[in-house]
């Protein structure tokens, strides 16, 4: 739930700057209705440096601090389009939870995120944001990504929202029968952004299109 101090918002976060990017999005192909509500309604001036605010509802991806980006709103919009369409499922897995952009949208839209961080700073900071946003249904995990959080497995989808070189084998293995992952694959200049069902024991694969997005980085 998202507080009303952040809808409102003045100026260039206004209600009709917000509409203009629903507008737009829905020109591009976004139909869900319940994603472009959360769009509109999830504060994203609030995720980014102030600096920034006059451009958080522009259509484009901005730097947040430690090298990591708040992801272009089309591209959080098709991945959360994509992950959802026909989804019946509880239990998500988002890797990398970077600014929270992406959770705020996802949040009211399932039941429960299980969403891992590699980077404690922005980890910390992003719980706070999160929480006074009112949205309490995810559960946070400072680890890398590549390695998934099996604690709580299987999951009914995955999102990962940093570009592996290759599928993650151990991301696989805790996707649930019939359950699906989107995850931008690829080296820097050359990301398709993949949908991954798993059916029985076998995975099926279609892009969903060119991105760019930071590299899923592994620890050590």
């Amino acid at each position: 739930m998202v507080s009303q101090q952040g809808i409102q918002g003045i100026g260039m976060t206004s209600a009709r700057t917000r509409d203009r990017l629903v507008a737009r999005l829905h020109e591009q192909g976004i139909r869900n209705l319940d994603v472009l509500n959360q769009i509109r309604n999830v504060p994203r001036h609030l995720f980014v440096d102030e600096a920034l605010a006059s451009r958080a509802y522009e259509d484009t991806a901005l730097p947040i601090g430690m090298g990591q980006t708040i992801s272009q709103p089309f591209v959080v919009a098709r991945m959360t389009e994509a992950l959802l369409n026909g989804f019946a499922g509880k239990k998500i897995l988002e890797i990398g939870t970077g600014c929270g952009y992406q959770t705020a949208v996802l949040a009211p839209l399932v039941k429960e995120i299980f969403s891992v961080e590699r980077i404690s700073a922005l980890l910390k900071k992003t719980r706070q944001r999160l929480r006074d946003l009112d949205i309490y249904n995810v559960k946070f995990h400072l680890g890398d990504g590549w390695e998934g959080w099996r604690k709580y497995g299987p999951y009914d989808a995955i999102i990962v929202a940093a570009a592996a070189t290759e599928l993650p084998e151990k991301l696989l293995e805790q996707l649930a029968p019939g359950g699906r992952m989107i995850i931008p694959v690829g080296p820097s200049g050359r990301q398709e952004l993949m949908l991954i069902e798993r059916k029985d024991e076998h995975f099926e694969q279609m892009s969903l299109g060119l991105v760019s997005f930071v590299p899923l980085v592994k620890d050590n």
